[in-house]
């Protein structure tokens, strides 16, 4: 407490606008002299100069169509910003798109957080709109801003709208998925699936089902990071401009109110996000980044906790994987707002925001509720009992993580032999072989695919249904893995399982044919297997091969610093020290 007070009091005696943060040249009215001086070649006044400034996060690239839109939202978050009185300035940090980044975005992350942290912290600025989009930028964005600690106020680009191919409505990425499968099994031959593929993201913007970047546009919402409505806004609408000019112009007066990130994201705003992420059916990326992002206010992430929190949690957005709808469908039955007032008799209603405003007396300012069917009474969700739930076991002694809501019924209590993949390349070279000794009961088990593993935690948890069983009509198996999934996918799959294989987790000991039995409902999963022949397979079990460049750069970093899933797969000197409390 001491050392937030301590930080508070800085804030509140810290220089503004181009006083801010000056180089040091051992003379500080130099350094603001040659500021100004250099500036002003960008042709700005005096009197441009004396406004609070307002920084904004620039996440635009021509390898992320997710972020397509940025540079017309960043130009009416400017309005915004001229409109209240401040002077904004736009400045780069790192973006990354899921399918662009190798070996994965969450490797990256913590990059794009360290670089939004710098900059921030660098460069004179009163305040900061970040803006995010594509599935690891929002949690990095919010990463970095946290322990910048400056005011900051989110706003990201939306999803895309739906596309449609010979009269079915497409979504990525849970079609692509379907489509793929389908392809896999001979249904669908390459000139159609060549088709489809420029019907599944027909505008800009982020996926339109609840995968990751959906996930974290509601949580973050629910956390209050982001003025009410913005999360399900499609990217492609006037509505979308229309709050990045309200983010611009609440930017400046937060900046005035020293409105900063810990004062929002407290422990029951924490709690809210989380209890949200069960209710919309979110992806499981989404607790692992809010345990990153809470890491760096000091908060840890007490899985069994957030599974309670589940089981009194029931699952009321109807949307894909999880339900039938999209996200503009979300947005037209009145976005997060309708969700939240399904769950408000759970919620922390005096939570603050960044509109300066309880989450409670937004929820009474917003507009009456109307006839729709996207979202669903609390009485009569699509699942009860949370999307998510944790599970523990010999397999998995710190925990692992299944989205019940998006998987077969029949699988959710499952035992069955085990086939193991050691790695990601040797997925990739025998899950087709025709010899494979695969049937439908089998398990199929993904090793070292996890944080140090693969590096990077990749989406390689939905593991593919092996080319001979899918053309046989199997359509879902248990899979098993140290991996993650994207948000978009479905099935039943068991992620995260922690400790990792390569950091000698009990994962790493399964071999072929062994027995695992999966026990959703009671948040189990066993290996069948003798305590005795675990510790003589561990005996004699070899180290982990090293990483291709793990011994420079930001390999090395990576490899050396990153934690486990359940503590956000952060790096480690990048969280704060540690509160009495935990979440949620």
């Amino acid at each position: 407490m001491a050392e937030e007070h301590e930080g508070r009091e800085a804030l509140r005696n810290r220089e503004t606008g181009m006083k801010a943060g000056l180089t040091h040249y051992g003379d500080s009215g130099f350094s603001l002299f040659l500021r100004k001086a250099f500036i002003k070649a960008m042709g700005y006044s005096d009197d441009a100069l004396s406004r609070p400034i307002i920084g904004i996060t620039d996440t635009f690239s021509g390898y992320n169509p997710c972020h397509r839109t940025v540079p017309e939202m960043i130009a009416a978050i400017e309005r915004g910003v001229l409109l209240a009185g401040g002077l904004p300035l736009r400045f780069p940090v790192t973006s990354m798109h899921e399918s662009f980044s190798n070996p994965t975005s969450m490797f990256l992350r913590n990059l794009m957080s360290m670089d939004t942290e710098e900059m921030i912290r660098a460069q004179p600025m009163d305040a900061v709109v970040l803006v995010g989009g594509c599935d690891k930028t929002v949690p990095a964005l919010l990463m970095g801003a946290a322990s910048a600690g400056l005011p900051a106020i989110l706003t990201v680009t939306g999803p895309m709208m739906t596309g449609d191919h010979r009269g079915e409505r497409l979504g990525a990425c849970t079609d692509c998925r379907r489509f793929w499968a389908r392809h896999r099994a001979g249904e669908l031959e390459g000139a159609e699936m060549e088709e489809i593929s420029g019907k599944l993201a027909p505008t800009a913007g982020t996926c339109m089902v609840m995968g990751t970047a959906s996930t974290m546009a509601l949580s973050a919402e629910a956390l209050g990071m982001m003025l009410p409505g913005g999360a399900a806004i499609p990217a492609v609408q006037a509505d979308r401009l229309r709050h990045c000019e309200a983010s611009g112009a609440r930017a400046v007066a937060m900046a005035s109110e020293r409105l900063t990130p810990d004062r929002i994201m407290t422990a029951e705003a924490f709690r809210n996000a989380l209890r949200v992420l069960h209710a919309i059916g979110g992806s499981t990326n989404g607790v692992v980044h809010l345990a990153a992002i809470a890491g760096r206010l000091g908060f840890s992430l007490d899985l069994d906790a957030f599974d309670a929190l589940g089981q009194e949690t029931p699952v009321v957005v109807d949307l894909k994987p999880s339900g039938r709808h999209y996200m503009e469908d979300l947005h037209k039955a009145g976005g997060l707002t309708t969700v939240l007032r399904v769950l408000e008799r759970q919620l922390a209603l005096d939570c603050l925001t960044v509109s300066g405003r309880t989450l409670g007396e937004e929820l009474q300012a917003a507009a009456a509720p109307w006839p729709q069917d996207v979202v669903r009474p609390f009485e009569r969700p699509i699942h009860e009992g949370g999307a998510l739930r944790a599970l523990r076991g010999n397999l998995a002694p710190e925990g692992a993580l299944i989205k019940q809501s998006a998987a077969s019924p029949e699988l959710l209590q499952h035992e069955g032999p085990a086939v193991v993949f050691d790695s990601l390349e040797d997925l990739a070279t025998r899950i087709d072989d025709p010899a494979l000794a695969v049937t439908g009961e089998s398990i199929l088990v993904l090793k070292n695919a996890g944080p140090k593993g693969a590096p990077g935690m990749p989406e390689s948890g939905y593991l593919p249904i092996p080319k001979k069983l899918a053309q046989a009509g199997v359509t879902d198996m248990l899979r098993i893995s140290d991996a993650r999934m994207s948000g978009t996918a479905f099935g039943t799959v068991v992620l995260h399982i922690s400790p990792e294989a390569a950091e000698g987790g009990p994962l790493s000991l399964v071999e072929d044919g062994d027995r695992i039995r999966l026990d959703a409902a009671a948040g189990r999963l066993e290996l069948l297997v003798e305590k005795q022949e675990l510790a003589a397979r561990r005996q004699g079990q070899a180290s982990a091969p090293r990483h291709p460049g793990s011994n420079r750069g930001y390999m090395k970093l990576f490899l050396q610093e990153v934690t486990q899933a359940p503590e956000g797969c952060d790096f480690q000197f990048l969280q704060a020290p540690r509160k009495d409390r935990s979440i949620p």
